[in-house]
């Protein structure tokens, strides 16, 4: 049985990957946690891998903040870009199987709940300033327009740097079509 085009899409947890055709603005090679999906509600995201090149500290000088100083402040989307927001990643083991673990997070989590999840050994604090947001059905359109390529986030992207090279690193592991358009140059569609 096939998917009709008005089947819902279930995201939440899954990463976006920006198509190579979405060339302008913010999510332009962008790799996108989507934290909460709902056809009737929409969905919310952050970016992972547009770091600002600020920290925290640079932002938030109060003493009762300088557990998180250090930790980098990523632009998470267009929408809301003035609020500093926090989120947390870490892994859960499977009880059933033992070598399966899975990527757990929370996201919209205060600062002083941001310092007692960074006290927890191997979770991962970031900061976003704004956020990803899509009204209801919006993101599902794009998806059927190939604007984004959902995947299932593994567990190694707590090691991985969530730099600017995350897309191309996402996106060679997809297939090798897709390692071809991410080793191709911006300027491919130029010709």
């Amino acid at each position: 049985m096939h998917d009709s085009p008005d089947s819902p899409i279930h995201l939440e947890g899954q990463l976006l990957i920006s198509d190579p055709s979405l060339r302008d603005g913010v999510f332009h090679k962008s790799v996108i946690l989507l934290a909460e999906h709902s056809g009737d509600e929409g969905a919310y995201g952050l970016i992972l891998n547009h770091p600002t090149g600020q920290t925290v500290g640079d932002l938030i000088s109060s003493d009762d903040f300088q557990v998180l100083r250090h930790i980098p402040v990523h632009l998470g989307g267009p929408v809301g870009q003035e609020h500093l927001t926090f989120a947390a990643f870490w892994t859960h083991q499977n009880q059933e199987e033992e070598s399966e673990q899975t990527l757990k997070f929370a996201t919209r989590i205060s600062a002083q709940e941001a310092i007692k999840r960074a006290q927890q050994p191997g979770t991962l604090i970031r900061a976003f300033a704004g956020y990803s947001g899509w009204t209801a059905g919006q993101l599902e359109q794009e998806i059927r327009k190939n604007s984004w390529i959902p995947i299932i986030p593994s567990v190694n992207l707590l090691a991985t740097q969530h730099e600017k090279n995350l897309w191309v690193e996402m996106m060679r592991d997809i297939s090798p079509y897709h390692q071809i358009l991410a080793e191709a140059p911006d300027d491919l569609y130029m010709n």
